[in-house]
Protein backbone atom coordinates (compact mmCIF):
# COMPACT_ATOMS: atom_id res chain seq x y z
CA UNK A 1 0.00 0.00 0.00
CA UNK A 2 1.07 3.21 -0.72
CA UNK A 3 0.79 7.16 0.89
CA UNK A 4 2.02 9.88 1.29
CA UNK A 5 4.75 9.92 4.17
CA UNK A 6 5.51 12.93 6.02
CA UNK A 7 5.27 16.05 3.73
CA UNK A 8 8.41 18.01 3.27
CA UNK A 9 7.34 21.81 3.64
CA UNK A 10 9.16 24.78 1.38
CA UNK A 11 8.07 28.23 0.17
CA UNK A 12 4.81 28.01 -2.06
CA UNK A 13 5.35 24.14 -2.31
CA UNK A 14 4.88 20.70 -0.72
CA UNK A 15 7.32 17.41 -1.14
CA UNK A 16 5.96 13.88 -0.91
CA UNK A 17 7.36 11.10 -0.02
CA UNK A 18 5.65 7.65 -1.02
CA UNK A 19 6.17 4.47 0.34
CA UNK A 20 4.90 1.09 -0.63
CA UNK A 21 3.92 -1.57 1.96
CA UNK A 22 2.70 -4.98 2.07
CA UNK A 23 0.27 -5.99 4.76
CA UNK A 24 0.90 -9.69 5.57
CA UNK A 25 -1.97 -11.87 7.12
CA UNK A 26 -0.75 -12.16 10.58
CA UNK A 27 -1.11 -7.85 10.49
CA UNK A 28 2.74 -6.64 10.00
CA UNK A 29 2.83 -4.18 7.73
CA UNK A 30 6.74 -5.15 5.20
CA UNK A 31 8.21 -1.38 3.75
CA UNK A 32 8.59 -2.93 0.41
CA UNK A 33 10.62 0.59 -0.95
CA UNK A 34 10.42 4.45 -0.22
CA UNK A 35 12.52 5.98 -2.71
CA UNK A 36 10.02 7.72 -4.54
CA UNK A 37 7.61 11.23 -4.24
CA UNK A 38 6.58 14.25 -6.35
CA UNK A 39 6.00 17.54 -5.39
CA UNK A 40 3.11 20.27 -5.68
CA UNK A 41 3.02 23.86 -5.90
CA UNK A 42 0.04 26.32 -5.79
CA UNK A 43 1.00 29.57 -5.18
CA UNK A 44 1.25 31.40 -1.04
CA UNK A 45 -0.72 27.85 0.13
CA UNK A 46 -0.33 24.79 -1.89
CA UNK A 47 -2.79 22.88 0.63
CA UNK A 48 -5.39 24.74 -0.23
CA UNK A 49 -6.78 23.28 -3.71
CA UNK A 50 -5.61 19.48 -2.50
CA UNK A 51 -8.33 16.91 -1.91
CA UNK A 52 -7.62 12.95 -0.75
CA UNK A 53 -8.80 12.39 -4.05
CA UNK A 54 -6.63 14.39 -6.18
CA UNK A 55 -3.39 13.20 -3.35
CA UNK A 56 -4.54 9.85 -4.23
CA UNK A 57 -4.05 10.21 -8.55
CA UNK A 58 -0.66 11.65 -7.65
CA UNK A 59 0.51 8.76 -5.54
CA UNK A 60 -0.59 6.44 -7.99
CA UNK A 61 0.62 8.33 -10.70
CA UNK A 62 3.94 8.14 -9.08
CA UNK A 63 4.23 4.23 -7.98
CA UNK A 64 2.76 3.67 -11.90
CA UNK A 65 5.13 1.80 -13.87
CA UNK A 66 7.52 3.33 -16.59
CA UNK A 67 5.60 1.00 -19.06
CA UNK A 68 2.29 0.87 -18.00
CA UNK A 69 1.62 2.49 -21.55
CA UNK A 70 2.91 -0.98 -23.03
CA UNK A 71 1.91 -3.78 -20.54
CA UNK A 72 -1.53 -2.23 -19.31
CA UNK A 73 0.20 -2.80 -15.76
CA UNK A 74 -0.99 -0.58 -12.91
CA UNK A 75 1.71 -2.00 -10.52
CA UNK A 76 4.70 -3.57 -10.99
CA UNK A 77 3.89 -6.80 -9.59
CA UNK A 78 6.89 -8.85 -10.55
CA UNK A 79 9.48 -5.95 -9.04
CA UNK A 80 6.96 -5.69 -5.89
CA UNK A 81 7.27 -9.84 -5.97
CA UNK A 82 11.13 -9.55 -5.36
CA UNK A 83 11.36 -7.08 -2.98
CA UNK A 84 9.29 -9.00 -1.08
CA UNK A 85 11.23 -12.33 -1.70
CA UNK A 86 14.14 -10.03 -0.44
CA UNK A 87 12.52 -10.23 2.88
CA UNK A 88 11.85 -13.94 3.11
CA UNK A 89 8.48 -13.77 1.91
CA UNK A 90 7.12 -15.61 -1.05
CA UNK A 91 4.42 -13.85 -3.33
CA UNK A 92 4.26 -14.50 -6.87
CA UNK A 93 3.12 -10.94 -9.15
CA UNK A 94 -0.28 -12.86 -9.94
CA UNK A 95 -1.40 -13.44 -6.65
CA UNK A 96 -0.41 -9.77 -5.51
CA UNK A 97 -2.56 -8.27 -8.44
CA UNK A 98 -5.42 -9.72 -7.40
CA UNK A 99 -4.88 -8.22 -3.84
CA UNK A 100 -6.53 -5.34 -2.41
CA UNK A 101 -3.96 -1.91 -3.15
CA UNK A 102 -5.06 0.87 -1.07
CA UNK A 103 -4.00 4.11 -0.74
CA UNK A 104 -3.29 5.74 2.75
CA UNK A 105 -2.28 9.17 4.44
CA UNK A 106 -0.20 9.83 7.42
CA UNK A 107 -2.44 11.74 10.24
CA UNK A 108 -0.34 15.11 9.36
CA UNK A 109 -1.46 14.99 5.36
CA UNK A 110 -5.15 14.28 6.54
CA UNK A 111 -5.06 17.58 9.17
CA UNK A 112 -3.60 19.53 6.84
CA UNK A 113 -6.23 18.70 3.65
CA UNK A 114 -9.59 21.22 3.98
CA UNK A 115 -11.93 19.50 5.37
CA UNK A 116 -14.85 17.65 3.55
CA UNK A 117 -12.24 16.62 0.70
Amino acid sequence: MPGPGRPVLCPGGIDFRVGEFAVLADGRRILLHAERGFGLSAGVDPWQFQTLESLEADVRATVLPDDAEDTGEDHPWEWLSELLRAQGIEAAPEELRILPYAVEFSDRVRARVPAGT
